[in-house]
């Protein structure tokens, strides 16, 4: 639960935060933590998860 309230804090203080689906989660706890806290910006599918980040990373 702690990683979820960890993601949470990180997202009021206004960081794009990402959780994993659950359909992908071999284990689903800490993913669930940081929806149900509202710590999740977006929820994704596994496979999603990198190429979100790098979405959001200013490469040049």
């Amino acid at each position: 639960r702690d990683g979820g309230e960890g993601l949470a804090a990180l997202r009021r203080a206004g960081w794009h935060t990402i959780a994993q689906d659950e359909k992908t989660s071999i284990v689903y706890g800490m993913p669930a933590a940081a929806v149900e806290l509202g710590g999740a910006v977006e929820i994704l599918p596994l496979n999603k998860i990198a190429g979100a980040i790098l979405k959001k990373t200013p490469i040049k």
